[in-house]
C-alpha cells in the first residue's frame, strides 16, 4: 500500500458517503490511531444511523457464519445465524446501519474466508443483510508493525480501497467539534508536526497520533499534580513530547480567562508566546459555542462576539485571527450577524479575504 495514493480524513469521508450511496463496500487502508473507527463513527451519527463494530481480529468464523443445529421441529440441520449481524427488524429502525468489520486484515485467514461470502453476496448461509445495510472495513497496512495477514486478491477485488493520511486542518475540524481540550489543539496548532509521529522502526511503546492526543485530552484536569500529569503523558505519547507539551502547558495557564475577554473586562495580553495564544483562541472559540448551546440572550452573545473580533485584532497576529475566525464562522457556523457587531467592519476588511482562502 505504500505506493497508493492518500486521502483525508475528509476526503475519506466524502468517499464513504458515495459509497453508501451506491452500496459498494470501502476499505480504510491506514497506519494505527489516525481516526479511522472514530470517522466511520461520526459519519454514521450524522445520518442517525446505527454502526455495529465487528472486530474481526478478535473473532472466529462462527462468529460471522453461525453454528449448525438440529431443528427438531423440521426433523433437519438448521442454522442459527450470529447474533451481532443486524435483523431486519433492527435495521428498520434506522435509516442507514453501518456494518463495520475492523481489523478486517487481522483476522485469521479462516475468518476471512467466512466474511468473503457476507461482503461478496450481502448473505452467509440462510441469513441476509437487510438493504439498508452498508459494509465499511479497515485495518493497518502490512508496514505498521501490526498482526496482519495478506488479504486474498478475490476479497481485495470485492472493495474499493482508500489509504488514509494523517492531515491537520481535517484532524482540527474534528477536534473543536469534539471539545478535545483547548491546551491539545492550541499546542498542535503551534507544532503541527507533532500530530503524529509513529514510526514502525522505532520500539518506543507511546507515540503521537491523533487517537493518542485524545487521551492526553482526557487526562487533563486541574485535580493532578504536574509531576503524575507528565508521567501519564509521558507514557501516551512520548517523554520528548510530553516535556514540550507541559512546558506549552504551563505558559497557557498564565493567559486571560476567556470568559473576561468576552464580556470585556480583559481586553489586552501580557504573556506572547505563542503556543498559548493559539490555546486562548480555542478556548475563546469554545467559551462562544457554550454560549448559544446554552441559549443566552442574542444581545449578550453579540456583545461577546464584538469583544471576540475586537480582542483578536488589538492582540492577535494574522494567522491567530483568521484561524479563531475561521473555526467561529465556518466550523461552528455561530450566528454573527454584522449589523450587532461594531467590530465587524474593520474585521472583514483587513481580514475577509483569508477567512474566505482559509475556507475554501
Amino acid at each position: 500500500m505504500s505506493e497508493s495514493r492518500t486521502v483525508t480524513s475528509l476526503q475519506a469521508k466524502k468517499s464513504l458517503l458515495k459509497a453508501f450511496q451506491v452500496k459498494r463496500p470501502l476499505f480504510l487502508w491506514g497506519p494505527p490511531g489516525i481516526g479511522k473507527s472514530e470517522l466511520v463513527e461520526g459519519i454514521t451519527n450524522d445520518l442517525n444511523g446505527l454502526m455495529i463494530d465487528l472486530r474481526l481480529g478478535q473473532m472466529e468464523p462462527t462468529d460471522i457464519r453461525g453454528i449448525p443445529f438440529y431443528n427438531k421441529d423440521i426433523g433437519k440441520m438448521d442454522w442459527a445465524p450470529p447474533v451481532e449481524l443486524p435483523d431486519e427488524e433492527t435495521a428498520a429502525q434506522y435509516p442507514i446501519v453501518v456494518l463495520f468489520l475492523d481489523e478486517l486484515n487481522s483476522a485469521a485467514p479462516s475468518v476471512q474466508s467466512a466474511a468473503y461470502q457476507l461482503i461478496l453476496n450481502r448473505r452467509i448461509g440462510k441469513y441476509k443483510l437487510p438493504d439498508n445495510v452498508v459494509m465499511v472495513a479497515a485495518g493497518n497496512r502490512e508496514s505498521d508493525k501490526g498482526v496482519t495477514y495478506r488479504m486474498p486478491t478475490p476479497l481485495a477485488n470485492r472493495f474499493i480501497h482508500q489509504e488514509m493520511k494523517v492531515d491537520f486542518p481535517s484532524w482540527l475540524e474534528w477536534a473543536v467539534n469534539n471539545r478535545v481540550h483547548k491546551d491539545v489543539v492550541g499546542y498542535l496548532s503551534f507544532a503541527k508536526q507533532d500530530l503524529y509521529d509513529f514510526d514502525a522502526k522505532s520500539a518506543s511503546r507511546a507515540f503521537a497520533t491523533p487517537r493518542s492526543w485524545t487521551f492526553v485530552s482526557q487526562l487533563l484536569d486541574d485535580a493532578s499534580d504536574d509531576d503524575t500529569t507528565m508521567n501519564l503523558i509521558a507514557g501516551t505519547v512520548g517523554e520528548g513530547l510530553a516535556v514540550k507539551f507541559m512546558a506549552h502547558k504551563k505558559v497557557a495557564g498564565k493567559m486571560p480567562n476567556p470568559a473576561d475577554i468576552l464580556s470585556g473586562k480583559v481586553k489586552t495580553l501580557e504573556v506572547k508566546e505563542v503556543s498559548a495564544m493559539y490555546s486562548l483562541v480555542i478556548s475563546m472559540c469554545y467559551e462562544l459555542k457554550g454560549a448559544i448551546e446554552n441559549k443566552v440572550e442574542d444581545k449578550k452573545f453579540h456583545e461577546m462576539a464584538d469583544n471576540f473580533l475586537g480582542y483578536m485584532m488589538k492582540n492577535f497576529e494574522t494567522e491567530l485571527t483568521v484561524m479563531g475566525a475561521r473555526i467561529a464562522l465556518t466550523t461552528y457556523d455561530l450566528p454573527f450577524l454584522p449589523t450587532k457587531l461594531k467590530n465587524f467592519d474593520e474585521f472583514h476588511q483587513r481580514y475577509g479575504k483569508y477567512i474566505l482562502q482559509a475556507s475554501a
